[in-house]
């Protein structure tokens, strides 16, 4: 293993949980269900005892592969698709809607002569505890402060001049704009900031095959598009995270 994966795979850093309120409401249902399901066994009611039983374990392995996802997958996953890149070390990253890093603390550790720049609004309701001031002290803790410059900015609105970046990443992220023509926007703005030559790496749910008909749509190539799989199941495989990756030509 090269020392670039090794020190991906190291995490001094606190990233918070995705969308919090999801496996907050997923262990509560699964706590009423569970309720109703002792009740009704003591009641004699087995009609609604054995479903409501089985409903909430069904949500306890919910939350239990959501937090999975949030707290270990998507590191995993990232960290491949990071080193998959190839970096020389002394790029330019954008990562739009940033949150607390821990995508772009992963690429920085790949620019020891590069920049990684963050963007995002430091919404809580994205990411728990979601704080400019805290995604500058996981850079601290993570040893590359000295390489990452982090911005308030939306990213339907990018404060950078075009083609500023050899790479624009995204995860989880995209899909918080409830729009379709504002995901559409995040979407040409990336391919405004990226080089020629760059390449845009999108992860997300929901929308990714309107993401990727958007950058073909805005003259990228080289696309491609693919499930990551269970380790990026947020609460099972009907919410599972895909990436879109796609290059501007040169």
């Amino acid at each position: 293993m090269t020392t670039a994966a090794v020190n991906l795979t190291r995490r001094r850093g606190d990233y918070g949980i995705d969308a919090p309120y999801v496996p907050l409401w997923m262990a509560a249902a699964a706590v009423a269900a569970l309720i109703i399901s002792f009740a009704c066994s003591v009641l004699s009611i087995p009609a609604l005892a054995v479903p409501a039983l089985n409903i909430g374990l069904a949500l306890v392995l919910s939350a239990a592969d959501y937090l999975y996802a949030t707290r270990i997958g998507k590191f995993a996953v990232w960290r491949e698709l990071l080193l998959s890149l190839d970096l020389r070390g002394d790029e330019r990253v954008l990562d739009t809607g940033c949150g607390r890093g821990a995508v772009l603390l992963m690429a920085a550790k790949l620019l020891p002569r590069g920049r990684a720049i963050g963007v995002d609004l430091w919404k809580t309701s994205d990411q728990s505890g979601n704080a400019l001031e805290v995604t500058k002290r996981n850079a601290e803790l993570e040893g590359v402060a000295d390489r990452v410059e982090l911005q308030t900015g939306d990213m339907r609105a990018l404060p950078f001049e075009d083609e500023s970046f050899d790479v624009v990443l995204s995860g989880l992220a995209i899909h918080n704009l409830p729009e379709a023509a504002g995901r559409a926007k995040a979407i040409d703005e990336a391919v405004r900031v990226v080089r020629r030559g760059g390449r845009v790496v999108i992860v997300d749910v929901g929308a990714t095959r309107e993401y990727e008909a958007r950058l073909r749509e805005r003259g990228m190539i080289d696309h491609e598009r693919r499930s990551l799989g269970p380790r990026m199941w947020f609460g099972g495989p009907w919410v599972s995270a895909s990436v879109v990756k796609a290059r501007k030509p040169v």
